[in-house]
Order: C-alpha cells, then sequence, then structure tokens
C-alpha cells in the first residue's frame, strides 16, 4: 500500500496540473459563444474591413453604420450601445463619431484608429462653411486616415495586436493576416506612386475635404467645396476661391463622392464647364450585387480612386494593378 501511494500522487498531480492548463487555455483563448469566435464591433466600413481582414475565421465582426449611411450622421441605439459594451473587441475611430466615442467607455479590448495614426488638421487650408454648427475637424483633426494607405497599414498593424492579446490561441493567425494585408496595402501605396508620378496636374478639385491625407502623400493639392463634414454649407467666398483655383490649375473635373448628394460638385462642374466623376472617401461600399457585380471592397474601391485620379489629371503611366477609370459622365455645359 506504502508503495501505491506516491504514484496515486502522482496521478493526482498529472490530473491537477491537466485542469490547470485547460482552464488556463479555456481563458486564454476566451472562447466566445456557440461558435467560440472573437464577438468584435466596428464603427464604420474602414473599421470593419480592417477587423475582417486581420480576423478571419476567429471574429464575428458588427458594423454599427450600416450600407448607405454617411457615418458622420451615425446615432447609436440602445441596443447597439449594449453590444458595444458586451463586445470583445472594438475598433474605432475617435472624434468621428461621437455617440460612438461615448459608448466604447468601459468595453473590454478598444482599438482606437487614431492611437495607431495621430490626426493631422487639414481643413484650415480648405475655407470654413457658413452657419452650419459643425466643427469640421472633429476635437482632434481630419479623421479620414485610412485615405493613406500607409497610416491605415498602421492602424492594421494595432488591430491585429489588439486582437492576439484578446485572443492569444489564434495569435499567430492574427499575425499572418496582418502582414498579409500590410503587404496588399504597401502594394497599393507602390501603385499610386507610380500612377501619379508624370501627371500633367497636381491639383484637383472635390466635393468633400475628405482626402487632404492622401493628397498630402502623393504630393497633390485638395481644393474641396465643402470642408471635412460633407453636409456642410460653403460660403459664396468659398465658391469663388474654388473656381479660381480650378481654372488657374487647368482642373478637368469636379469630383463628388457616394453616400452625399452630387448636385452642388454638379452645379460647380457646370459653372466651370467641367467633367464629374467618383473619388470615393470610402466611408461605406457598395453591398448591392444584384447586377451581378463583384463586391466593392477597400483595396477595390482604392484603386478605382486612383484610375479616376489618372484620368482627371493627365497621367499617362499605367499603375500596375489598377482598373480603368470609372464611368465618366459627359462635360457639363453651361446654359
Amino acid at each position: 500500500m506504502m508503495i501505491r501511494r506516491p504514484v496515486r500522487s502522482a496521478i493526482a498531480l498529472a490530473a491537477t496540473a491537466l485542469s490547470g492548463a485547460l482552464l488556463l487555455t479555456a481563458c486564454g483563448s476566451e472562447a466566445r459563444g456557440a461558435d467560440g469566435k472573437l464577438d468584435v464591433v466596428a464603427s464604420f466600413y474602414p473599421m470593419e474591413f480592417l477587423a475582417a481582414q486581420i480576423g478571419g475565421e476567429h471574429v464575428k465582426v458588427t458594423d454599427l453604420t450600416a450600407a448607405g449611411v454617411e457615418p458622420h450622421d451615425l446615432e447609436l441605439t440602445a441596443k447597439q450601445v449594449a453590444k458595444v459594451k458586451k463586445a470583445d473587441a472594438v475598433v474605432y475611430l475617435k472624434g468621428l463619431q461621437p455617440t460612438v466615442d461615448k459608448a466604447v467607455s468601459g468595453a473590454k479590448h478598444v482599438i482606437d484608429a487614431t492611437a495607431a495614426s495621430p490626426l493631422v488638421d487639414h481643413h484650415l487650408d480648405e475655407g470654413h462653411a457658413e452657419g452650419d454648427g459643425h466643427d469640421h475637424a472633429g476635437p482632434a483633426g481630419d479623421p479620414h486616415l485610412w485615405l493613406d494607405p500607409t497610416r491605415y497599414a498602421a492602424v492594421a498593424r494595432s488591430v491585429g495586436a489588439e486582437f492576439a492579446e484578446a485572443d492569444p490561441a489564434h495569435a499567430a493567425d492574427y499575425q499572418r493576416n496582418t502582414d498579409e494585408l500590410v503587404g496588399e496595402l504597401t502594394a497599393l501605396d507602390e501603385d499610386f506612386k507610380a500612377g501619379l508620378k508624370d501627371a500633367k496636374s497636381r491639383t484637383f478639385v472635390t466635393s468633400h475635404a475628405a482626402f487632404g491625407y492622401l493628397a498630402e502623400h502623393y504630393g497633390l493639392t485638395q481644393v474641396a467645396i465643402n470642408g471635412v463634414d460633407p453636409e456642410s454649407e460653403p460660403t459664396p467666398a468659398r465658391l469663388a476661391e474654388v473656381q479660381k483655383a480650378a481654372r488657374d490649375n487647368g482642373a478637368t473635373t469636379v469630383f463628388f463622392e457616394t453616400l452625399v448628394s452630387p448636385k452642388l460638385a454638379e452645379t460647380v462642374a457646370k459653372d466651370l464647364g467641367l467633367k464629374t466623376a467618383v473619388l470615393d472617401p470610402l466611408e461605406g461600399v457598395r453591398t448591392d450585387t444584384s447586377d451581378g457585380a463583384a463586391k466593392d471592397d477597400y483595396l477595390t474601391v482604392m484603386r478605382r480612386n486612383l484610375a479616376n485620379l489618372q484620368a482627371a489629371l493627365g497621367a499617362t503611366t499605367a499603375a500596375p494593378g489598377a482598373p480603368a477609370a470609372g464611368p465618366a459622365t459627359t462635360p457639363a455645359t453651361t446654359s
């Protein structure tokens, strides 16, 4: 009997160690729900894209901003606020959506894009809108950092690191997915550099001052009708400045976007006898594919933006991987 006791003790210790290891593994992986996936909430499309690409099969992502909704206008419901509070991870951009800024307080793993890529003020060079009651740049600056692929890559790395911390059992997968996405963003950056290097003009006119980071990174000048807030109203003086800049720089096109009415851009283009085309700020993407077209994502829309910029600026070098320019409208004519 005395011989067996150490054996029993060894077995008991082994069982205890195994139980402890299983418990630690369960706590470390923090398996969620029946499917064991990390429950992630994203504030709007650019954050949802990062979460889905990096999380892959290990995450379930909820986008707080529905398709077709302008992100600046988002107001969360009580149900959405509760979803944010309970989520395993929240990916958002501080300052863009005040209703989300309030909701993230107390959430488990909060990933703020501006921590990885601090914001810069661009609106001061674009003129102020008249009496619209908005703080155009938000509390910290221009929020549209995702339109510079290098800044977006920095945010991607922070998302990957936070997912690995929240779900260490799949850390290697998150790292691999992050590396792949950063590689695609690096290739996109190179395409923009190559595609715009011989542009005849470096100035473009747009309805919404969303492209400050893109312009800054690629040596372009953005002339915006509206401020950072796409629904602001330009002053008559600002409209005169835009028209003068367009004439002085030989602009051929006035760009508008997909989630906001193009009427103002069309009016300016008509007054100047210019074309209009889409330059998409990627605050949301096309989800209706009933016509058989492939679903858009960040990379496809950015390459379409590149093609449209090349056409408007007179660039002749074809960027590797870039699609043809999107559908162009007929030149607007004065009445």
